[in-house]
């Protein structure tokens, strides 16, 4: 995909869970964030943390993905718990 078709689908799908490849073969399912022209941050599905001490997990916007290495994106159906 280009990345200005990319940008494009991000901003109009903010908010939504979505499902990103890279060109490496990475694969990403989480919500959209944020977005910017060099990059999209999702927030993973599943969270790295846990028990124990301390904390270690994503941040507030989740993982950044360079919008020139997604090859593809598509929604992700909804869950339900």
């Amino acid at each position: 995909m280009h990345p200005k078709q990319v940008y494009d689908m991000c901003c109009r799908n903010m908010g939504k869970r979505a499902y990103i490849m890279e060109k490496n073969g990475r694969k990403h399912v989480g919500r959209i964030t944020k977005v910017d022209r060099n990059m999209v941050w999702i927030m993973p599905d599943r969270r790295m943390g846990g028990y124990g001490i301390g904390f270690w997990g994503f941040g507030g916007l989740g993982i950044g993905i360079a919008i020139g290495a997604i090859v593809g994106f598509a929604l992700a159906r909804p869950y339900w718990w």
